[in-house]
């Protein structure tokens, strides 16, 4: 796989500092039932790298340290860790919101039937990528017969309450584009997606989020193979928007691997750009217990234009 690493460090990018930490974003681990080329963790189902037990004991003991508000379940397939049950219902006690990222196939799996009714008893706000209403455009970025499975997915959680407006059963949709090109208007592509869906399958679901593929990882690899890294890296500076700089996830999201090693974003963890503290060492879960992130340098490099260009972009959608 081609590394773009080291032409992202070479582009500049505006500093900026963090806030107030809100949500702990986690990954359990890159274990995937799917290989999406978009995928921007290398996520598939022979990645070994999965949180242990005492690492996500850990991350329970920094939500009551730090207050954290939000937890935020991601992969490969976060389900497939063995521990990522305990951790929901734990982390649920505390009052906290989890959100599972999830690919909804994994609902269909053998072993997982009972994940749906789980998510719902513990009122997890569930956000499921799809990344088109079509099946071709599904199956080509997720791989045959994806599309198929996730509409299975999405009518499970459909009658289990999923989507149908209610707050404690949240369904959110996530779009990536399927090429080297910006997300479309958020709100108009949201219409789309509730107009198409519900005409064609009577599915229902709550938002869409925008989220823009990132030049890093398998996508970044195929933007050098075919000679396309420096258009795309000009698009996104091109459409740079300064104001997005108030609203970037990194400021109070921190990302954890799953070692437990903390990064700016999930995006950073990818790239092996660590947090640091003072010393210019990185930083550990454990060092979350004692210490507040504030007002900390976020690390940066090209990539991040990917966040703040046009509408801006987070794992919440559009910033604008």
């Amino acid at each position: 796989m081609l590394d773009t690493k080291p032409l992202l460090i070479a582009r500049e990018f505006p500093s900026i500092q963090r806030a107030q930490l809100e949500i702990l974003q986690v990954n359990l681990g890159y274990l995937c039932n799917l290989s999406c080329t978009h995928c921007h963790v290398n996520a598939g189902p022979r990645r070994k790298e999965l949180m242990d037990k005492e690492t996500i004991d850990l991350v329970l003991d920094v939500i009551k340290a730090r207050g954290v508000k939000t937890l935020d379940l991601t992969g490969g397939a976060p389900e497939m860790n063995p521990h990522f049950r305990y951790l929901v219902s734990e982390a649920r006690k505390l009052g906290v919101e989890v959100i599972d990222r999830c690919n909804l196939t994994i609902l269909c799996e053998d072993g997982y039937e009972d994940l749906a009714q789980f998510l719902a008893d513990q009122q997890v706000t569930v956000v499921a990528s799809l990344p088109c209403y079509t099946q071709d455009n599904v199956d080509a970025q997720r791989g045959k017969g994806v599309f198929d499975d996730s509409i299975k997915g999405l009518l499970k959680l459909n009658e289990l309450g999923f989507g149908k407006g209610q707050s404690h059963l949240p369904l959110n949709l996530v779009y990536n584009p399927g090429g080297a090109f910006l997300p479309p208007s958020q709100v108009g592509l949201q219409q789309d997606y509730k107009e198409r869906l519900k005409n064609d399958w009577g599915i229902e679901f709550d938002e869409l989020y925008t989220i823009t593929n990132m030049p890093i990882s398998r996508f970044g690899s195929m933007l050098i193979s075919k000679g396309e890294f420096d258009s795309y890296m000009e698009l996104l500076t091109d459409n740079y928007q300064e104001q997005n700089l108030n609203t970037v996830m990194c400021r109070t999201t921190v990302s954890v691997d799953y070692q437990g090693n903390l990064y700016d974003c999930d995006f950073n963890q990818m790239l092996n750009m660590p947090t640091v503290n003072s010393a210019h060492e990185p930083r550990h879960l454990r060092d979350l217990i004692k210490d507040d992130l504030f007002g900390d340098e976020i690390i940066v490099a090209g990539h991040c234009y990917g966040c703040t260009a046009g509408s801006g972009s987070s794992c919440g959608g559009s910033l604008s």
